[in-house]
């Protein structure tokens, strides 16, 4: 969950959940991730949030977007 009472940014903790899903296997390459609004009702955050954390997680490396099929985890090196 992410914690309000946190310095770190809400984008940055919702990312660091994602990318811990991901390091441990919950969530498998190829698999696509929980939409939009699904995210925003499960972490209790809003929809830039959620938007942000898509793309720290691009820019990671962990995750990719293709317009109109959604976010997908992206498959190891």
């Amino acid at each position: 969950m992410v914690d309000e009472m946190s310095p770190v940014a809400f984008y940055v903790q919702l990312a660091d959940l994602l990318a811990k899903q991901i390091e441990e296997g919950k969530l498998k390459p190829r698999q696509p991730l929980p939409s939009e609004s699904t995210l925003q009702e499960e972490y209790g955050v809003a929809r830039g949030t959620v938007r942000a954390a898509m793309r720290l997680l691009r820019e990671r490396g962990l995750v990719v977007t293709f317009t109109g099929r959604g976010t997908y985890v992206a498959e190891k090196p």
